[in-house]
């Protein structure tokens, strides 16, 4: 055996743990109420169709390709309607047991459906007990610019939801594609609190059959609140290693890596999750990292990937092995089942990145075709294509959106730079544009603004853009982590990313990328560009560590729109019931409260 035989002969016993197909724990022992990750979650439609059905579509002649989306969006008078209760609960998704929040006793939380054009309302109860907590929940990458204050970012658009409360979110789907709702409350959502949202939309590709969601996470045996504490305490480190990578909430564990005094419950082979292919048929995974802070790199052994969509941005189709995913981001991927014959079975693959701290990262799940023993273990190879190590997305010139839309000249331009500190505690913490942010949950700066209040607190780190219709921001990264940066309620345009200084070059001015996130890589840069919309807008990294350290910033456009704004009296409702609770019950906020 040679040195190569030798090395792949080693691994592999050191992952065999990983990888045992028979699982030793239920479905609701690992995801509660959840049927993600097991052969019994259905697949989902091409579109739903209890509404009308205009030209044979909800969205009628609109397409992918030849209507601006956020311009013309469909009106379909439809409205769905759903209810979260998020509440705690104990399971084991990769076999060593935990505390964890929950979404109507599911982990990962139910999937909310709709099309493009209907309205979404969602009541959502606080039934979190033992101790209690405020929540809110934010609606990843819905533009909400008719509903600004429905974007749950507490202390900005809205006050939390208090314990044993309900609060009603309402908003239109204006953009189609796959996403995912999570709480914005502190860290909440590395604990449980998050779910898959499919919104229906047109396309020119064609598929046969959609798997739905796909979502990768990377787990935590520590609670999320023990993490914070740590984390932000004197001589803490901001570095958390995550304990197990996820696809759809489960993956195995070694258990005899737990500590000697740890005396948690911990079972080996807890169970993978398993998705079947009908063979010589096409079918669409939506993925979604939704996870606390790394990197995920995605494939399928032996299978190219063609991408169609990436967050709400159906893009030219590009094929691919691998798609890299920061926290937040989303890739629609077709897969075509035409490798091996109809009883073959492959390994998924999603492992996070070397920048991405991890004790164990890489995830695996069990793809059978449909003459599969749906229990064999697969004996497919992964692709060989090595990490490069610079956590970065796929290369701008390869990623077009489908719609095209020049890039205006910019009306404002702002540089904020990303950089890391110790307060005069000796407390590590994060500086976006040169503030740590905290924000007030008592004073969301929307109704504060809505009354012709400006005049914030510095830390409250509130950028007005005034009137400023097209705003560019330089993200200049002056460490060498890298970050997943969000903008809420607008796709942006990405002029440029790479290492150093931006050097003004844009890539495609005629058409460039758009999303809702991008990674900027450690000691580079991300410019980016967006036409404002009236409102009151976080932008922040996704990883929820340093988001509670301080690493968020909210801007204001168009202030006088705002201040014309008719915000429903609910949410001022909800802001007098969280302050009724707060006044007689202790807010542990002991980071940044995003």
């Amino acid at each position: 055996m040679g040195l190569r035989g030798l090395l792949e002969s080693i691994i592999k016993s050191a992952l065999e743990p990983l990888y045992t197909v028979k699982a030793t724990l239920t479905q609701s022992n690992t995801n509660g109420l959840s049927l993600l990750g097991t052969l019994l979650a259905p697949a989902l439609p091409l579109f739903l169709t209890n509404n009308p059905l205009p030209d044979g579509y909800p969205w009628g002649k609109l397409t992918d390709y030849g209507n601006n989306p956020y311009r013309e969006c469909p009106s379909t008078g439809v409205t769905r309607y759903y209810e979260l209760t998020v509440s705690r609960g104990v399971i084991a998704p990769d076999g060593y047991e935990r505390d964890v929040l929950l979404v109507n006793g599911a982990f990962p939380g139910p999937l909310i459906e709709a099309n493009w054009g209907d309205w979404i309302v969602v009541d959502v109860y606080n039934n979190i007990t033992g101790p209690e907590e405020g929540t809110a929940i934010h609606w990843h990458g819905f533009l909400q610019h008719e509903t600004p204050w429905e974007d749950g970012a507490p202390g900005i658009s809205q006050c939390p939801v208090p314990p044993r409360r309900k609060y009603r979110y309402e908003f239109l789907a204006s953009l189609y594609g796959s996403s995912w709702y999570h709480a914005h409350y502190s860290a909440q959502f590395a604990g449980g609190v998050l779910g898959p949202i499919v919104i229906h939309g047109p396309t020119q590709e064609q598929y046969d059959i959609d798997l739905g969601p796909v979502l990768l996470s990377d787990w935590y045996h520590k609670e999320y609140f023990d993490i914070i504490k740590e984390m932000l305490a004197p001589n803490g480190s901001p570095r958390v290693l995550s304990d197990n990578n996820l696809i759809n909430g489960k993956m195995n564990f070694d258990c005899s890596t737990v500590a000697a005094n740890d005396t948690t419950p911990c079972r080996n082979n807890a169970g993978l999750s398993k998705f079947k292919l009908q063979t010589g048929k096409t079918h669409r995974m939506r993925l979604v990292n939704t996870g606390a802070d790394g990197v995920q790199r995605f494939s399928i052994d032996e299978h190219m990937l063609t991408v169609i969509a990436e967050d709400f941005v159906p893009v030219k189709p590009y094929n691919t092995s691998v798609v890299t995913l920061g926290v937040g981001q989303r890739a629609d991927l077709l897969v075509t089942a035409n490798i091996g014959q109809p009883n073959s079975s492959f390994w998924m693959r999603s492992n996070l990145t070397s920048c991405s701290p991890a004790r164990q990262p890489n995830a695996v799940a069990l793809v059978y075709y449909d003459q599969a023993d749906t229990e064999s273990t697969p004996s497919s190879r992964a692709w060989d294509i090595p990490d490069p190590g610079t956590c970065d997305n796929e290369d701008l010139g390869i990623t077009e959106p489908l719609y095209p839309i020049p890039l205006p000249e910019p009306t404002f331009t702002q540089t904020m730079d990303i950089e890391v500190f110790k307060n005069a505690s000796n407390v590590t913490l994060w500086r976006f544009n040169g503030v740590s942010m905290r924000t007030d949950y008592n004073n969301p700066v929307i109704l504060l603004a809505n009354e012709g209040n400006f005049s914030y607190p510095e830390e409250w780190n509130v950028e007005n853009y005034y009137s400023n219709s097209s705003v560019r921001i330089i993200v200049r990264n002056k460490g060498p982590v890298p970050h997943p940066m969000h903008l809420h309620g607008h796709n942006f345009y990405i002029l440029h990313e790479g290492p150093g200084e931006w050097d003004g070059t844009i890539i495609r001015p005629e058409n460039p990328h758009r999303r809702d996130v991008h990674l900027v890589r450690g000691n580079g840069h991300l410019v980016i560009q967006f036409d404002g919309a009236p409102g009151i807008w976080a932008f922040h990294c996704h990883i929820a560590w340093h988001a509670s350290g301080g690493f968020l910033a909210s801007l204001i456009i168009e202030p006088e729109k705002i201040m014309e704004m008719n915000i429903p009296r609910d949410v001022q409702q909800n802001c007098r019931a969280w302050e009724k609770w707060s006044k007689h019950n202790v807010v542990d906020q002991i980071d940044s409260g995003t």
